[in-house]
């Protein structure tokens, strides 16, 4: 039996959106196989969190949880269609066409039970239908790591008992389709739609990803070098040139995806001054170089 979404998360069924957006970001921190590589433990908890974040994270997904609950292993969306429309509860669960012909009932989709149930391409055990045309493909939705998406690799479903390996190409994009020939119940093909997780710190642009990192006052006005993590998991030693402002970009050529450049953001970090001699520092510096950064704006 899965555990409760909002159990995954550590909030309360009554948590608001910043309440869980805030879990959800602490927890894919802390399991994030980044942060635990070889760790089979973490990278399954870090999984079940990016399950139960696109569920709760969901207005209408949450919705239809809160009303429905569980289908298999996933949670049920409870969206609407005809018989072939989409299932994402298939990305993490096992349901039976039995089990699928009670729920749909129970939906409101009409003909299910008869003979439109058995021409929507499921076929409940020991029962036998006719076709007089190739049935449409079905729909189904997966969610993909980030990284994953990024790098290529594979992914498993458990669609009617039955293990369907998924081939990720490196660098697909979200809303990204793949066509599994055969894979659906039936025989019929898989239509596979690409959902990315968000990732803890990067971010994607088309074939170049950034991130930020955040410096100190005396790094930016002084320069520094600082450590930075790569797709691949490696860490690269990053110059900072003196006087780097807030907002700048330092680039890593070919550390993106495939081939794309990876962006460092700088993020300048003040610290609060209170006392009199910190105070008295920072006017002397500020004497000593005076700048008006809003010259030439055209507003000031």
């Amino acid at each position: 039996m899965p555990r409760d979404f909002y159990e995954v998360l550590g909030v309360e069924r009554t948590a608001d959106e910043e309440t869980i957006k805030k879990a959800y970001r602490k927890l894919a921190r802390q399991y994030h196989p980044d942060r635990n590589p070889g760790d089979k433990a973490a990278e399954a908890k870090f999984k079940e969190v990016q399950e139960a974040y696109d569920v709760l994270g969901d207005k209408e997904k949450r919705q239809q949880y809160d009303r429905f609950g569980f289908v298999g292993n996933g949670a049920f969306p409870g969206q609407g269609g005809g018989a072939t429309g989409g299932f994402p509860g298939f990305t993490s669960g096992d349901i039976d066409a039995e089990t699928l012909q009670d729920l749909l009932g129970r939906f409101g989709f009409a003909g299910f039970g008869g003979p439109g149930f058995a021409s929507s391409g499921f076929e409940a055990p020991g029962r036998r239908t006719r076709r007089s045309r190739a049935a449409a493909p079905m729909e189904a939705e997966v969610r993909v790591p980030f990284l994953t998406a990024a790098l290529g690799g594979n992914l498993s479903l458990s669609i009617n008992g039955q293990q369907v390996e998924v081939k990720v190409p490196a660098g697909i994009e979200e809303g990204n389709k793949l066509r599994l020939r055969g894979q659906a119940p039936g025989g019929g093909d898989l239509l596979v739609q690409v959902k990315i997780d968000p990732h803890p710190y990067f971010r994607r642009e088309g074939n170049n990803i950034s991130m930020e990192v955040p410096l100190s006052v005396a790094e930016a006005l002084l320069g520094t070098k600082i450590d930075v993590p790569t797709l691949d998991g490696t860490l690269v030693t990053v110059k900072v040139p003196p006087g780097t402002s807030s907002g700048s970009r330092l680039r890593l050529r070919g550390k993106g995806i495939k081939g794309g450049d990876q962006y460092i953001e700088i993020k300048i970090v003040v610290p609060k001054v209170e006392e009199e001699r910190g105070r008295a520092l920072v006017q002397e510096l500020a004497s000593l170089y005076p700048q008006n950064p809003r010259s030439g704006l055209g507003w000031s």
